[in-house]
This record gives structure tokens, sequence and C-alpha cells, in this order.
């Protein structure tokens, strides 16, 4: 486990890039951050709002799910959300070129439900991509999550799974047959059954009304963040505070890596290591490279960097 970068404001959603190189969201900073392998940072592009979830889209592009921004507190160098931002107007997604940092909104809405907080995203081969909506707290309420379904070229966005409760990570499975949902606040991570690019299929229905099973839940205070895919279709879901943890498709909890902080957020795999893990230690500012005994699933639009 060796330090790869440090001083970030609140790093998620890395990218492994195939020069070995790391893009990061910066969600205090507003901003995406390039990282070498010398630990050297580079702006990509200044987002505003809360960039949150990042991947690689099929046009060599970096599309961000902006969550709208949080107040922040900052004790004794941890950095934590603490509410919703004074200039919050909602999240939206947007689509960075990683050479210039032009960027534009592609989504800040949906049939005129507006975005509350979209939080991670993955792309299917197809070229479309599900992304989460964790939604914001407003005093006592809070808005309830979803999954959506879009196209990067801004001619399709529609809503695929609603209600869940913070929804945060979400991966498919390497035949993209199955998609997962990890819920923050339940502990519990979520699976869908996909017939075609960007649909659910038909099930029965559990006694909450949808069509999902449980994969796992974790007993006492574990609250599960983003996840990364390895090459056997285990899960590898940050946990707060428990570190890394391995869960099979089966829903077996094969193990649990510890990390030097609570809140050790995404985690991503090398694009020219697969066995190389890079994990945000997100309220301390920093990134963690380590080698794992898994192999990380390929993605489907990987860049050249």
């Amino acid at each position: 486990m060796k330090e790869f970068a440090s001083d970030l404001r609140f790093p998620e959603g890395p990218i492994a890039l195939g020069d070995s190189s790391l893009l990061v969201v910066e969600i205090a900073a507003g901003r995406l951050t390039r990282i070498t392998p010398d630990g050297t940072k580079r702006t990509v592009a200044e987002l505003g709002g809360g960039p949150n979830g990042a991947a690689m889209g099929p046009d060599g592009r970096c599309y961000i799910c902006n969550n709208g921004g949080f107040v922040w507190r900052e004790r004794d160098g941890v950095l934590l959300p603490s509410g919703t931002a004074a200039d919050y107007i909602g999240g939206s997604i947007q689509a960075v070129d990683i050479e210039t940092g032009a960027v534009e909104t592609l989504y800040t809405a949906c049939e005129g439900q507006k975005l509350n907080g979209p939080n991670d995203i993955v792309f299917d081969s197809s070229g479309g991509f599900w992304f989460t909506d964790h939604g914001h707290a407003h005093g006592r309420h809070r808005d309830r999550g979803a999954v959506y379904y879009a196209r990067p070229d801004g001619s399709l966005i529609k809503q695929a799974i609603y209600p869940l409760e913070m929804p945060n990570g979400i991966a498919l499975a390497p035949d993209e047959k199955t998609l997962y949902v990890a819920e923050t606040v339940t502990g519990r991570l979520w699976a869908w059954t996909i017939d075609t690019p960007g649909n659910i299929a038909r099930a029965a229905r559990n006694i909450l009304g949808g069509t999902g099973r449980i994969v796992i839940g974790l007993g006492g205070f574990q609250l599960f963040d983003s996840m990364a895919v390895d090459a056997a279709g285990n899960l590898h879901i940050g946990t707060v505070p428990s570190g890394i943890s391995v869960v099979s498709p089966e829903g077996l909890l094969l193990e649990q890596i510890a990390m030097p902080e609570p809140f050790a957020t995404n985690v991503c795999f090398g694009a020219t290591d697969p066995q190389t893990m890079y994990v945000t230690l997100s309220s301390t500012g920093k990134v963690i490279a380590l080698k794992s005994t898994y192999s990380g699933a390929p993605t489907n639009f990987p860049h050249p960097g």
C-alpha cells in the first residue's frame, strides 16, 4: 500500500488511464484533476457544484455525475460534507474534454423531474450509461433516490429504478446481464437483471414493489459507497468505516480490506496493471495504490491517456 497522491479536496470517482495517470474528481473543490504517477496534479476542468462519480465514454470524454454541491466542515485535517450548499440549484450530468477542459452540461432533469444528486456512473458496451441519483437532504426532508439510463449524445434519459434509499455505487457484471447498486444508509447491495441495454427485465415484485434482489446487507454501522468489479464478477465496495468489502456475485462477503482512514469511498483497478487497485481516502484527501490479489474487469471505453 503506497500513497499515490495527497492534498486533494475530497477525491472520488477514480479513473485509471492507459499512461498510468489517474483522473479523480475533487468534490469539495468542484473540479476534475489528473494525477501522474509521480504525484503531480493538474486541473483538467473547473466543474462547479459537487462533481462525484466519473467514467470515460465512447467519444473519449469524461462523464461526470454532479451532485450540485455540499457545505463542508474541516477539523483536525479531516474534511466531511455537512449539508446541502446554499447555492445548490440541482444536480446534472456533465461531459468533459480532458484535453481542452471544455465542459458540456447534458442533463439536469428527466421528464420534468430535476436531477437531485447524481452520484455514480457506469457505461455499458452499447455506449449508454447508468447512473445513480443519491438525492439531497433539505432540513427534515430528503429526496428519494433513483437510477437512470441515458445516452451520451443528449438524446435520451429515462428513469429505470425508483425509489431507493440513498443509492450510491453502481456497476455492471462483466457479462452486462446484471446491474448492481449500493445503498449507502442501508448498507445493502441490490441487483437487477438486464434484458437489453438500458432495460431492466420484468420480474416478480418484492414486498416493497420493486424487482430487485438483495445481494448482501452488512450488519452494524457499515455504509456503502462506490464500487468496482473484478474479472470474476466480485464487487469491491468502499465501506465506511470498514475499508473495502469484497462481495461475490452470490452474496458472500469474501473479505474486508482495512484502510488507513474510515472514508475509503471509491475504488478502481489499473489500466496497464489490472491487479493494482486505487482507493480514494476522501476525508484526508489522499489516493492510495495497492497490489490486489484480484484482477480488475476491463472497462468498456478505456482511454490511452
